[in-house]
């Protein structure tokens, strides 16, 4: 009487067959449809962009030359921009840690903490920066607060969403370790998962100040300060020489934070 072969024997002896061209073919397809629904949809078409082109034109014209003169009014408020983003960024990391460890499922001893924390994570994850500014501008006034505010919930959403994906694939065998010596829920935490996830931590964070340097620049248009509010104010009053000396320098910024940011992480990492 013949052993039956095991499923991974089988599958060795009898290798899947890779996809077939109809296969590719009628994927094309379907992607295809799907664009052209969506483009029916959304009333999008190649003869609009054509008609708008020199609409396009005429905009970059008038954005240069630059007004150069313009560039010390901005000065302070692309500081501002980015003290928003530190400050924002450094609140929601700290937040973003205990948010972690209650949404890590091996962690958690029971699905009844890590399910919900996961939910409200994915509900805070759902709600766009704009308009978490929007509602803090409603709350506290005009000015930096509601944006820093609107960055930190923005930053606690991102940084605890990768950690804790991070924290579910650290090694188990320290934190077995510890536990068979009677180490406490704490000291498995400090001693056997941070060291861990530091490194992987510190890049999130610093990801996230990324981020957070382009989004603090528009939150100025719902009146949370920082450089949009020059970005509403040139492109309300049609100067837009003004408003190519915001984005050109706005880019310049963004250029070196990420530079510096991509050299550290490496470091990191």
């Amino acid at each position: 009487m013949k052993t039956p072969l095991p499923t991974s024997a089988k599958s060795a002896i009898h290798p899947s067959k890779p996809p077939t061209r109809m296969k590719h073919g009628l994927t094309a397809v379907i992607i295809l449809l799907l664009i052209w629904a969506s483009a029916v949809q959304t009333d999008a078409s190649f003869s609009k962009l054509v008609r708008g082109l020199p609409n396009m034109l005429d905009l970059l014209r008038d954005m240069f030359p630059p007004r150069w003169s313009y560039f010390k009014n901005i000065t302070n408020g692309m500081l501002e921009t980015i003290r928003m983003a530190l400050i924002g960024t450094t609140i929601g990391g700290l937040l973003a840690i205990p948010v972690a460890v209650l949404c890590a499922g091996n962690l958690m001893p029971s699905r009844w903490i890590y399910f919900p924390a996961r939910f409200v994570l994915n509900l805070v994850r759902t709600i766009p920066d704009l308009l978490l500014a929007a509602l803090f501008v409603a709350v506290f006034g005009l000015g930096p607060v509601p944006g820093i505010l609107a960055l930190a919930v923005f930053s606690v959403g991102l940084i605890a969403k990768l950690t804790y994906e991070s924290l579910e694939t650290i090694d188990k065998g320290p934190l077995e370790a510890m536990r068979s010596v009677g180490a406490t829920g704490t000291q498995l935490i400090i001693f056997g998962v941070v060291p861990q996830v530091a490194a992987q931590f510190t890049s999130y964070v610093l990801y996230c100040f990324e981020i957070n340097v382009r989004a603090a620049a528009i939150l100025g248009l719902v009146g949370a300060g920082g450089i949009g509010l020059y970005y509403e104010a040139t492109l309300g009053f049609l100067e837009y020489d003004k408003t190519s000396v915001i984005i050109l320098f706005t880019l310049a910024i963004v250029l070196v934070i990420d530079y510096v940011s991509m050299k550290l992480r490496e470091k990191l990492l």
